[in-house]
């Protein structure tokens, strides 16, 4: 397949189920594009964007691995927006290609693009066929980030202050999980919407391929 295939963008608040959506997917046979994971992949030791990053804010930055101290800089971009911008400057265009690359690669009916910031960004919005939200009560999302990430009321507010609003998401997307239920609910949505778009990806040129 190519790029050619249809682009399914799956996003969501902190503590939405968007990860849980996204590995139900994988059980289906579908491949991810998980932008979270690229970028691990690219501040990691050896790393692509090490030496770009060194050069942009410094050793303080790189740990004694030789990779990125995510820690120190969650807490410099939340504290400073230029430092932000400079920091997806340098790895948003290295996302992308990387990304690319695995769609074209990619061997499955359609493909679904992971990205926790979509409706923050428009990088890969105009990338994508169609785009799912998982979508919860904010309460909801409070209670789950607390639970799982051991983080205080304040902190999960903090993040999601910093995250597009639930009505923004819902305002860019074309399909909607209600993960305000059950897991079993929550599985029976993304089954449903494979379904469909296993047949829109069918009903495209030569299946999707080229």
């Amino acid at each position: 397949m190519s790029d050619a295939v249809l682009k399914i963008g799956l996003t969501g608040g902190l503590g939405s189920g968007k990860s849980t959506v996204s590995a139900h997917f994988a059980r289906l046979g579908i491949e991810i594009i998980d932008t979270d994971a690229i970028a691990r992949e690219l501040a990691a030791p050896n790393g692509l964007a090490i030496p770009s990053l060194r050069k942009a804010f410094g050793e303080t930055v790189i740990g004694k691995d030789g990779g990125l101290d995510r820690a120190y800089m969650r807490g410099l971009v939340f504290a400073d927006p230029l430092a932000r911008a400079r920091l997806e400057g340098i790895l948003h265009p290295l996302i992308e290609a990387e990304g690319l690359r695995r769609i074209k690669a990619a061997r499955s009916p359609y493909v679904v693009i992971d990205v926790p910031l979509l409706a923050e960004t428009g990088r890969w919005r105009a990338r994508c066929d169609r785009i799912c939200v998982v979508d919860c009560p904010r309460e909801t999302q409070i209670m789950r980030a607390a639970g799982r990430d051991g983080h205080s009321r304040q902190e999960i507010e903090a993040i999601l202050a910093a995250q597009a609003s639930r009505e923004a998401r819902l305002a860019i997307a074309d399909d909607v999980i209600d993960n305000s239920g059950t897991l079993n609910a929550l599985h029976a949505q993304a089954d449903a919407l494979h379904d469909r778009y296993l047949a829109l990806a069918a009903a495209m040129p030569f299946g999707g391929q080229t």
